[in-house]
C-alpha cells in the first residue's frame, strides 16, 4: 500500500483577498501565481518566496490587513 505524498508547508491562513494594487493575497502575501503553483514549486523555490513574505508585507496598506 502506498503513503500519501507528505503534506506541503504553506503560509495559507485561508483567507484569499487579494489586494488589487499590490496583486498580493493579504492572507498570505504570495501571488495568485505563486498560490496556483505552489505545489509544483521545489523546496528552495517555495523557501524564497517564503523568505521575501515580510517585506511584502510591508508594502501593504496597514488599513487593508486582517488583523492577526
Amino acid at each position: 500500500m502506498t503513503q500519501p505524498p507528505p503534506s506541503i508547508a504553506t503560509p495559507c491562513i485561508k483567507v484569499c483577498i487579494v489586494d488589487g494594487a499590490s496583486s498580493l493575497c493579504l492572507g498570505c502575501f504570495r501571488t495568485l501565481g505563486e498560490i496556483g503553483g505552489w505545489s509544483a514549486m521545489s523546496d528552495e523555490q517555495r523557501a524564497a518566496v517564503t523568505a521575501e513574505l515580510p517585506e511584502r508585507r510591508a508594502r501593504i496598506d496597514p488599513a487593508k490587513l486582517i488583523p492577526s
